[in-house]
């Protein structure tokens, strides 16, 4: 008899854990409740669907991130395999079509002979099955309620924003210049450049814009608390609201973008990346908001190159919900005190596409060898993999999302000469061959589909 594990949830996180549960052998049962409900911050229908960025972030080797993708590629991540396949130009980064990598991973998991897609909302846990649960930070409400009877610790809230969107065809290409920081890659972002008279009206402006007014689930969380902020993708107008400088450390950095023709270099730019690969969207490359739309428009016309710009959509704000992980769950993602059920992606406090997917399938494949008899699949801390696994299940501070970072993977046993970049290396390199190897010697053996 085949055994069976239920995934709930299909995004990124899920779709990955549905695919390497059925590539290991297992019958999955994916619950998904679009097309017939959406979360308040989803409209496609399709599995995958990217609310916030496009963009999977680096991937050099040098940066925590492009680890992280080069060893989901090792583990024949569907994640991976499908932001490759829709691809757009985004010079050192991974950006995807959105549209077209939320379709792929649609079509490869509908298309799987062991994957049944179950369309329905999901409000209470199946009985004495092995369930992955990777609902996202937008549970629903039902089910939240549910988790709540079999979570004892309270969950953490903060909010998470969008970046707008805008028709190519109405950037001021006379004014936005075409360059990628430090010529790093080919120049496929849009730079909007500010001397400090034009930083300081926009900065202006921009701190005393009319906020959205945000509805009830986004302000409060169940109990009535206020939510709070994740530092990782905060409302640049909250930035702003920090020090006067502070963008100029952040998503308006002009640092390694002077004008490819002129030298000249400037107090402030704001980087546009493409959203597709015919370069007719551009999205402005840290601008999480939560301003009107109408001050939106108002605001970002202001940005030098943006003063016709037509916005395709414009920056929205939504609630993100996170359990206490590091007393719940194992580095397995199952919960300490039932072997039977996991959760993955952001719900975890695992922060970023890649990172959920990371989770996503660690959780399947544990939860896949669980059904199987077979022993479960620890990722060790030198990996990036394992140390965002390491890092949900032990972090002893108070528990706070995370992006993958080489802080948390553990160092070296030596030093290594030429730098921070030279050290990234090495451990990048380490890192590789440990995952490859666990590949090669516990999952590739157990893999029905090859």
């Amino acid at each position: 008899m085949i055994p069976t594990v239920h995934v709930i949830g299909a995004g990124l996180a899920g779709c990955e854990a549905a695919y390497i549960a059925a590539r290991l052998g297992c019958q999955v049962m994916l619950h998904e409740m679009k097309p017939k409900k959406y979360s308040p911050a989803h409209t496609n229908p399709d599995f995958c669907e990217l609310v916030c960025s496009n963009s999977f972030r680096s991937n050099q080797l040098t940066n925590a991130v492009g680890l992280l993708k080069a060893e989901l590629m090792a583990l024949s991540s569907l994640i991976m395999e499908a932001a490759y396949a829709t691809e757009v130009s985004a010079g050192s980064a991974l950006a995807v079509d959105r549209t077209l990598f939320a379709r792929y991973v649609t079509d490869k998991i509908q298309n799987h002979p062991r994957i049944s897609v179950i369309e329905e909302e999901t409000v209470t846990l199946p009985e004495n099955a092995i369930t992955v649960v990777a609902t996202g930070p937008l549970t629903s409400d039902a089910l939240s309620e549910t988790l709540k009877k079999i979570i004892p610790e309270e969950s953490l809230h903060f909010y998470d924003a969008a970046a707008p969107i805008v028709d190519a065809a109405t950037i001021n290409t006379d004014i936005a210049f075409a360059a990628s920081r430090y010529g790093k890659g080919e120049a496929c972002y849009l730079n909007c450049p500010m001397d400090r008279e034009q930083y300081e009206a926009f900065y202006e402006a921009l701190i005393t814009a009319e906020e959205a007014k945000l509805h009830e689930f986004d302000t409060t969380d169940a109990d009535g608390k206020k939510l709070t902020v994740f530092e990782g993708c905060m409302p640049v107008e909250v930035m702003a609201r920090r020090d006067k400088e502070t963008l100029l450390f952040g998503p308006l950095k002009p640092v390694g973008l002077p004008d490819p023709k002129t030298g000249k270099e400037y107090h402030a730019v704001v980087q546009l990346r493409r959203e597709n690969n015919a370069a007719t969207m551009y999205n402005l490359v840290g601008f999480q908001t939560h301003l009107t739309f109408g001050e939106q428009k108002r605001v970002f016309r202001m940005i030098p190159g943006l003063e016709n710009a037509e916005f395709l959509r414009y920056g929205v704000m939504h609630r993100n919900t996170f359990i206490n992980s590091p007393k719940l769950l194992t580095p397995c993602y199952t919960m300490k005190n039932n072997p039977n059920l996991f959760f993955a992606g952001q719900m975890t406090g695992v922060e970023g596409y890649i990172e959920s997917a990371s989770s996503g399938y660690v959780a399947g494949l544990n939860a896949a060898l669980t059904a199987l008899g077979k022993d479960t699949c620890i990722f060790p801390d030198t990996s990036a993999i394992g140390a965002l696994a390491h890092y949900i299940s032990t972090a002893t501070t108070q528990f706070q999302p995370m992006n993958v970072n080489f802080g948390i993977i553990a160092p070296l046993d030596k030093k290594v000469k030429g730098g921070k970049a030279a050290r990234n290396e090495a451990l990048s390199q380490r890192a590789l061959s440990v995952v490859e190897a666990i590949f090669h010697d516990k999952i590739e053996c157990h893999l029905v589909d090859r």
